[in-house]
């Protein structure tokens, strides 16, 4: 570690230059002082003597310990009022380099009884000329050290805030980022998941029909009908990633909700499913937007969970209405013969159950008795 590293840690080259500086300008003020004959009964050498050990302290001490060299100075001014050229620059250091106000106080009280030297006596007009040098040379200099002080701690206080409230930001941003990443991928998974799926059972169901022409024709249409509607939800999905601000939105169709669902359930017998729907009573109240597509959505996935696991099952789907609430139940049956294994990422129901606690309702899945398995979702109106 070098000189400069030891005595001054912390500074650069400009504020090295700056203390030289004022220990030069310092200890210029004293010696000015004592050509004026005010340096007291000392002799020259004891005072030059005296000038090198300010000159030292001021160097040294005026950052790292501010109150040891302006008591050492206090007291040499004692010896010398010529010293108290030195009392200025640090009582400034005091109020500036140490917070303690006990020691603020005790500089302020010394230095000020040096400089004015009740002591020496004399008329009432030198006196108080006296005092009012030492407020001048002591407390003036103490209180600019203080406000500087304060105003630097508040100006790191705002701007530690400041950075802490952007960093606070990045991460709510990075938060909502993923957030909107998740919701995309879970509606990905539902729409785009529920068509392919569709398009396997039909793909299967074209292989068993294989003798009945008019059969394959019609399952391939649907397959060929499948496909397109899941590039056309993937191309939608897409396009609002690739949406930016400034940009024309993205071409997006309606959401579907509980009056698609006699759709939804069509679509599902097409590709050779057994599913028996009975829905809310006709009249019934509109249903929140937001329920209304999770409503979809549920049935949607549970739809695509029974064709996948228990191919050939009878899916049942139940819509009710309360007070207040829409209960959505989806029952299948255990299937004929057991699943050829379909590929599963086990997100469906993980994702549903995020959907739901988002509105504040409730999932409730596990398999039944007779081996079936049973969705059940209670979501808020």
């Amino acid at each position: 570690m070098g000189l400069r590293a030891r005595i001054w840690p912390g500074l650069r080259t400009r504020g090295v230059v700056l203390e030289v500086a004022i220990a030069v300008l310092s200890t210029g003020a004293v010696s000015a002082g004592a050509a004026t004959g005010d340096r007291g009964p000392v002799s020259v050498a004891v005072f030059a003597a005296l000038t090198a050990v300010t000159f030292l302290l001021l160097l040294t001490l005026r950052r790292r310990a501010p109150f040891l060299p302006f008591l050492l100075s206090a007291v040499l001014s004692v010896l010398s009022p010529a010293i108290n050229g030195a009392l200025t620059p640090l009582s400034y250091a005091v109020g500036r380099y140490d917070g303690r106000w006990p020691v603020r106080c005790v500089a302020a009280v010394a230095g000020t009884v040096v400089v004015a030297q009740p002591w020496a006596g004399g008329e009432a007009g030198e006196q108080v000329s006296r005092w009012l040098g030492g407020a001048v040379l002591v407390l003036l200099p103490g209180a600019v050290g203080v406000y500087v002080r304060t105003r630097a701690l508040l100006l790191a206080a705002l701007r530690d805030r400041a950075e802490k409230a952007e960093a606070e930001r990045e991460l709510l941003a990075r938060d909502a980022v993923l957030t909107e990443r998740t919701r995309i991928a879970r509606e990905m998974h539902d729409a785009v998941g529920h068509r392919v799926s569709l398009m396997v059972l039909q793909a299967g169901a074209i292989e068993m029909a294989a003798a009945d022409q008019d059969r394959v024709q019609q399952l391939a249409g649907q397959v060929q009908t499948a496909g397109r509607q899941a590039l056309d939800e993937l191309r939608q999905m897409v396009g609002v990633l690739r949406a930016e601000d400034g940009d024309e939105a993205a071409p997006l169709g309606p959401q579907p909700g509980v009056a698609d669902l006699p759709t939804l359930v069509a679509q599902s017998r097409d590709a050779g499913m057994v599913v028996e729907l009975t829905g809310p009573p006709e009249g019934a109240a509109a249903v929140d937007p937001v329920a209304d597509r999770a409503a979809y959505r549920i049935v949607q996935e549970s739809l695509t969970n029974a064709g996948k696991h228990a191919p050939g099952a009878a899916v049942r789907v139940c819509v009710e209405r309360r007070q207040g609430e829409l209960v959505v139940r989806v029952t299948n049956g255990p299937p004929p013969a057991p699943a050829d294994g379909a590929p599963s990422g086990g997100y469906g129901l993980v994702g549903l159950g995020e959907r739901v606690r988002t509105l504040g309702g409730r999932l409730t899945t596990g398999p039944r008795l007779d081996g079936g398995f049973e969705v059940e979702a209670v979501l808020p109106t």
